[in-house]
């Protein structure tokens, strides 16, 4: 199969551009429910779509196995999540040596969060401490890859300080890496912040913002405490006024999302980045908005 165009060449078409996150199920029949999913999703064509990768490679042949299907099967441009977590410096090289050759020329590059039960990063042995650190591993293995890395409009929880935590991010960029996608945010204004800063330091790379559709209140609240992201008041009175009703609920999530998007998008930003939590009914219904 031809290799795969790099997502950088996407960004000079100067268009806004749509992408999509999947992550590897756990068993056969979710491998079945996903490939459902994707041919929903092929309908609104994304630029390209990502696959994510458990902490310390919990989830490494499952990404594999769904990375080559999506690709093979519905012609999607993927990129593969690839963290530091559990593996050695000569692992990552080998697996970057097999990402290449089957075709995959975009990685999305991460250090990773430490494995369940661990609440702090330690390196694997022989390993690598920081995404910079993956970025210029990649780069060096393989030039032709383009290296996504992740940005945090309201500062990493791990991070001192936004300002070391901008540091780090210019540090994946002086590395290798293409563009930015970020966490999840819900204040727009937290976005625009977060880029104008970037361009202060130096950061030019593209900036795509990521956007996660509410489904339930108790969901987005058990996310948004993992990864350090505010609910604003006003979202979460819509989404308590929707009470039990869980269609009430999602309605308000994709209404929220979608008046997200139209802003980012009025405002000139490069595209927008799904967290769709392997369903289809988001990103269909947002996509039929945006088109109205």
């Amino acid at each position: 199969m031809t290799p795969d165009r790099p997502i950088s060449d996407l960004f000079t078409q100067h268009r806004p551009l749509r992408s999509l996150e999947f992550f590897p199920p756990k068993d056969d029949a979710g491998v079945e429910a996903l490939r459902q999913t994707a041919t929903a999703l092929k309908r609104i064509a994304p630029d390209f779509v990502s696959v994510t990768y458990g902490a310390g490679g919990s989830t490494r042949e499952r990404t594999a196995q769904v990375c080559e299907f999506l690709r093979r099967d519905f012609g999607f441009t993927v990129m593969p999540h690839l963290t530091c977590v559990g593996h050695s410096r000569a692992e990552l090289g080998e697996m970057a040596d097999r990402i290449h050759a089957g075709g995959f020329r975009n990685i999305m590059t991460l250090r990773g969060d430490p494995p369940k039960g661990q609440t702090e990063f330690v390196p694997y042995k022989d390993g690598l401490r920081y995404a910079n650190d993956l970025v210029a591993l990649l780069k060096a293995k393989h030039a032709d890859f383009c290296l996504g890395v992740g940005g945090y409009p309201e500062t990493h929880p791990e991070a001192p300080s936004p300002a070391a935590d901008l540091e780090n991010l210019k540090r994946k960029v002086d590395a290798g890496a293409a563009f930015v996608t970020t966490q999840m945010f819900f204040d727009n204004d937290l976005f625009y912040r977060f880029v104008d800063r970037c361009r202060a330091t130096g950061i030019k790379i593209p900036i795509v913002p990521g956007i996660m559709p509410v489904l339930t209140l108790k969901q987005i609240q058990r996310f948004t405490a993992m990864v350090g992201t505010s609910l604003p008041p006003q979202l979460v009175k819509r989404l308590e006024a929707a009470g039990d009703n869980h269609e009430a609920m999602e309605a308000v999530g994709l209404d929220w999302a979608l008046t997200q998007i139209r802003d980012l998008l009025a405002r000139g930003t490069p595209g927008y980045h799904l967290y769709i939590m392997n369903r289809a009914k988001g990103a269909l219904a947002l996509a039929a908005g945006l088109a109205a």
